[in-house]
């Protein structure tokens, strides 16, 4: 199971975003660089996430972004479902489709209990507790 590569980066933006002080805007070319992400999918992701009212951007010469919430506000499961990215309970590991007791895949009953120890992390998990965390970003 791997996230989109959108989700990826959003959650990565968001958590780079919450590690500068609360005053501190940030420029988009910046953390394109500082990501290794194209300034174009940079900033339709952060279109998203301004519609989702979790960033503010402020226009102008000294302008940029900002979070618009706490990052103890934000969980990773809301940066998941703004991108139809969270772990779906009928979602198959194998990806043939949806999986159920009534048709399931041979991982069926092997994945359940580690998806939903997954769903909790996603849930239970803000960008606070993952901002700063590790050396990447």
């Amino acid at each position: 199971m791997q996230l989109s590569n959108t989700s990826q980066y959003a959650i990565r933006i968001l958590a780079y975003i919450a590690n500068k002080k609360d005053s501190e805007l940030i420029n988009a070319i910046g953390v394109a660089k500082t990501i290794d992400i194209s300034y174009k999918f940079l900033t339709k992701i952060m279109t998203e996430l301004v519609k989702a009212d979790l960033v503010e951007s402020i226009r102008g010469r000294n302008g940029g972004f900002k979070l618009k919430k706490s990052s103890s506000e934000i969980m990773v499961n809301d940066i998941l479902n703004l991108f139809n990215d969270s772990i779906k309970d009928e979602q198959c590991i194998l990806g043939i489709g949806f999986c159920n007791k009534m048709c399931k895949c041979a991982l069926h009953d092997q994945w359940r209990e580690p998806k939903n120890l997954m769903q909790e992390m996603f849930q239970k998990s803000s960008l606070k507790d993952i901002a700063g965390r590790g050396c990447k970003i």
